[in-house]
């Protein structure tokens, strides 16, 4: 609300311009975009659920100003999208995985298929990068080419393209338990009792863990309980796989032969958290990030564009990397954006919402129609 005066000297007509805007001549405050972004993202609310929400509540806006303000907004934020990615592929330890997406139109009434490409880091950051397949190379357009820190392990699941780019940039390749365990599990129905021993002797490797964690071990002292009571169990594991095959009693078509198979072949990645302290048993944290891709998924099904998907998985970066540094996702898109126009371009990676909570969170900067405090 601006007031408009008229000189009496000159009978013009004068008011003053426009509060400057996170996008430039648009009408939405920033607390209109930063509810708009977190309502789609954080809480799977479409854009055309919005809009009805809106017409009920009054506010006649049309659907595809919506869409252009989201765009417009997570465009802003790409360069932070950017420098947090840069962050986890300087980590020591990633995890990585690639999840479906419907993304730009095939034809008439088809959607060609994508892939998200989740990656995290030791930072407690994740990236959902955005390619068109599932091809090999969109791993080394996501996590880079150039050498890897010393020591560096990718824990990912079975899937033979990341092996082949550990063993291309020299990463050491670790492989999730997790998805072994759920062969076996999907095993149970035809070869219930060996199965079973299987689910039972994996389980006893989860039993340790949760002791590392009940005790909080770290470092040296984690290996070296891992390496005391794991290892064996490890070494039991396999040399059973081993005597299930010699028994002869297994149909090759069986799906406790594909499971036996699948940890046989991976038993060195397998292993490699043993000795590595920092390295998960397994990619379930990834898993429980990446979850929100699933769950939108249901709701908006599928994004018109490949640039459109790109917005999703910037803003789905940003607002999971919030969840898992207890920060308010709002209150950060509220400062972020008010701020990134601003911000040195070199100093863009304390506006990823790790450093942010460092630098930023105690005094976060506010809309303008924010509730004063008296």
């Amino acid at each position: 609300v601006r007031p408009v005066i008229k000189r009496r000297d000159t009978q013009t007509i004068h008011c003053p311009a426009a509060p400057a805007g996170v996008i430039d001549g648009s009408r939405a405050d920033v607390s209109f975009i930063a509810g708009l972004i977190t309502d789609k993202f954080c809480y799977h609310q479409p854009l055309y659920r919005q809009h009805q929400r809106l017409g009920d509540n009054g506010i006649r806006v049309s659907r595809p100003w919506l869409t252009q303000l989201t765009h417009a907004a997570l465009a802003l934020l790409e360069p932070v999208f950017t420098a947090q990615l840069d962050s986890i592929r300087a980590s020591r330890i990633k995890a990585m995985d690639e999840t479906p997406i419907k993304a730009g139109r095939a034809g008439p009434g088809k959607m060609k298929g994508g892939y998200f490409w989740p990656v995290y880091g030791e930072r407690d950051e994740i990236c959902f990068a955005y390619h068109e397949g599932r091809s090999g190379k969109h791993i080394a357009q996501t996590l880079g080419t150039d050498p890897p820190p010393e020591g560096a392990v990718l824990l990912t699941d079975g899937y033979a393209a990341y092996e082949r780019y550990a063993q291309k940039c020299g990463l050491t390749r670790a492989q999730c338990w997790a998805h072994s365990r759920r062969k076996f599990f999907e095993a149970q129905s035809i070869e219930p009792e060996r199965a079973t021993q299987a689910l039972e002797m994996i389980g006893q490797l989860y039993a340790v863990e949760q002791h590392i964690r009940e005790a909080q071990l770290i470092g040296e002292a984690r290996r070296a309980y891992r390496l005391a009571q794991a290892k064996p169990m490890v070494d039991r594991f396999f040399d059973w796989v081993d005597a299930q095959f010699e028994s002869h009693g297994l149909l090759p078509s069986s799906p406790l032969t594909t499971a036996l198979a699948y940890v046989r072949e991976r038993r060195a990645a397998l292993e490699v958290y043993l000795a590595d302290p920092e390295v998960p048993i397994d990619t379930n944290h990834l898993e429980r990030a990446l979850r929100v891709v699933p769950m939108g998924r249901r709701n908006w099904l599928f994004c018109w564009t490949e640039v459109g998907a790109k917005y999703v998985g910037i803003a789905q970066s940003l607002i999971a990397t919030c969840r898992l540094h207890d920060i308010d996702p709002y209150a950060y898109l509220v400062d972020v954006l008010q701020r990134v126009g601003q911000h040195p371009a070199a100093d863009v990676a304390q506006l990823t919402p790790r450093l942010w909570k460092q630098h930023f969170a105690a005094n976060p900067l506010r809309s303008d129609l924010h509730p004063r405090s008296k």
